[in-house]
This record gives structure tokens, sequence and C-alpha cells, in this order.
């Protein structure tokens, strides 16, 4: 009788554990809780709309420090207002967005690493490459991430395009080229004057990541830095980088003027066996024209309309944080990348 009551406690045990391994393998991921500190930024209403809406996530609250940041607007319906201290102390915050004003976020992004949390730190991270150093390496020490929200890491378009470059279907690649030409009005101009790079440090941060992400890290930085306006502003609004490497070029522009500026927004991978461009970044849209048959590409001229990525924009930032978070997934872009994209950057744009 004893050995039959311990088998079917043995079985109902095993059962139990198996029904428990079961339910845990198929529950729902825990989803992770996040907030954004800052306001101020350009993106930062858009990310509060995205952290919002994805599944990944429980929204805890907004934390705005500083009073010349915006409040309000349907996004902000409902949200709980956080402090300073409430966001940092709370150890469920697992991830915070870091979306103040350009010239604050390294300083806040700072805190959030000290206090453990994972952190998406918005672009450019200010003009101190030792600080934003510090930052990255405070941040492994701590095993923390600390995710940059260059804005076309995740472009489908962009993606194949450089897909195409890497794996050889280009040919040999001499030259990348890109461009951003997007008419500012003068209350816009005032604070993006701020920074000595003006329209370089604003869009062109976006472009040169990209570059990087392809070439690497340049041997030489070239920057050049105009104001043509007639507003006595100050803003370096007619921009152009050049990144060398050993066999090739990248070419960056961004200027304040053109009208529609957005349409003709443009990426361009020049090979020995064709070219890849991306023009307008939205819709989406890869053209390549090649010499010769490469990979799942014909000879000649041709137009793919990759799908558009899941959810709202800025989604597929939040989708991998999330995954860094959960599972130890691992990054999409290394410390080194984002470091010599910073100081690529703060070349072309004179501070350093």
């Amino acid at each position: 009788m004893a050995n039959h009551t311990s088998a079917l406690r043995r079985r109902t045990f095993c059962s139990l554990a198996g029904s428990l391994a079961w339910k845990t393998i198929n529950a729902a991921p825990a989803r992770v809780r996040v907030a954004v500190l800052g306001t101020g930024h350009a993106h930062a209403l858009g990310k509060i709309r995205a952290l919002r809406n994805l599944p990944e996530f429980d929204f805890v609250g907004v934390c705005r420090p500083e009073a010349d940041e915006p409040n309000e607007g349907d996004v902000f319906e409902g949200v709980r207002w956080l402090s300073l201290d409430e966001l940092l102390e709370d150890k469920s915050i697992a991830f915070v967005a870091v979306e103040s004003r350009v010239r604050r976020n390294l300083g806040y992004a700072q805190r959030c690493i000290a206090a453990g949390k994972y952190v998406h730190l918005d672009k450019a991270p200010g003009e101190d490459l030792s600080g934003f150093r510090s930052l990255l390496a405070e941040a492994a020490r701590r095993n923390r991430v600390v995710q940059m929200g260059y804005m076309w890491r995740y472009h489908p378009a962009m993606q194949a395009a450089i897909e195409a470059a890497r794996k050889g279907w280009l040919g040999r690649v001499y030259l990348f080229r890109a461009t951003i030409d997007k008419p500012i009005p003068p209350q816009d101009r005032k604070q993006l004057a701020e920074f000595r790079g003006g329209m370089m440090f604003e869009l062109g941060c976006h472009l040169i990541d990209r570059a990087v992400d392809l070439l690497g890290k340049p041997a030489k930085v070239t920057g050049i830095l105009r104001h043509e306006s007639p507003l006595d502003d100050g803003l370096a609004d007619n921009t152009f980088a050049i990144l060398e490497y050993e066999r090739s070029l990248a070419e960056i522009r961004v200027s304040a003027f053109q009208p529609h500026g957005d349409q003709y927004r443009e990426i361009e991978i020049l090979g020995t066996n064709g070219k890849a461009w991306v023009r307008p970044f939205s819709p989406l849209r890869l053209t390549l024209d090649l010499e010769d048959a490469a990979g799942p590409y014909k000879a000649g001229v041709q137009t793919i309309e990759p799908p558009a990525a899941r959810g709202p924009s800025y989604a597929p930032d939040f989708i991998e944080m999330a995954s860094i978070i959960r599972d130890g997934a691992r990054a999409s872009y290394s410390t080194e990348h984002d470091l010599a994209t910073h100081e690529a950057l703060l070349k072309a744009c004179h501070v350093i």
C-alpha cells in the first residue's frame, strides 16, 4: 500500500509539474514595465504613443522634470505623471525611454543606468563623446543596454539595400550617398542652432548611422557647415559631410530649405555591379539597377516595395528591447557601432 501511495504521489507530482511547465511555456510573456523621461524631443510624442499601444509593454507613465516641455495633447490622456525620483526608485520599471531635449538627455540616461534601468536614448546623444563613452561602459558593467534612437535602423527598404551591398550583389561598393533637405520654420531654427553642427547634427546623424552600419568606422571625416539663410540665427543650414574609407566614400548632405523635402530624401549605395537606392523613405520603396543578376535580383532596373514592419512608428526598436530585457536577446547594434557613429557625427559637426 505504501509503495502504491508513493507511486501515486510521484505520478501526481509529475503530472502537476508537467501541467505547470506546459502552462509556463504557453503563457503570454511578461510585459515589460516602461516609463518615458522627458517630452521635449521631436520623437517624444510618437514614442509615447507606441509604448502605450504595444502589447509587449506595461506603460507606467511619463516623467516631465522640465516645465518647458510639452504636457498637452491626446497622447497624454489618462497618463500617470511621475516625479524623477519615483521613476528612478521604482524597481519594477525595467525600461526608460529618454525623450527630453537633446542637451539634457545624456545626463538623464546616466541617471537611469545608475538606477539599473535599460535605456532607449533618443538621438543625438549630445556633444560630449567622453560622457557618451562612459555611459555605454557603465551600462555594460551593469549588464544593461543603451539603445540609440536612430529612426531608420529598422527601415525595411534600407535594410534590404544594405543587405544587397553586404552580400556582394552590388559588386564592390565604392560610394554611399544620402540626403535630407527639409524646410525649417524660424521658431525651430533657433533651437537647432544651439548645436554647432546645425542640420548635420539634427538629421545627418541618422544618415551617418546608416553609413557606419554598412562601411564601419571611417578613417577620416570632413564636415562643411554653412549658414545660407538671410535669418541671422547662426544655424548651419546647408551642410555636407564626407566619410573616407580605404576603398570607398560616404557623402551626407543635409539642408533646411527644400519645399516638400520629405519626398526627396534618399539613400543610394553604388557598386561595380550596379546600385540600390531608397527614395522616398515613406512609402517603402527600394529600386535596384544591376548589370548582372545577383542574389534574388534580376539584371536591369527593378522596384520592390517591402512589407512594413508590425505596429506603429518606432515599434521595431521597442519590440527588440522587449526581447533583450525578457529573453536576453542580442542587440542589433553594438556599443562599438554607436561610438563610431557618434564620433563621426561630432567630427562632421566640428565638435571634435
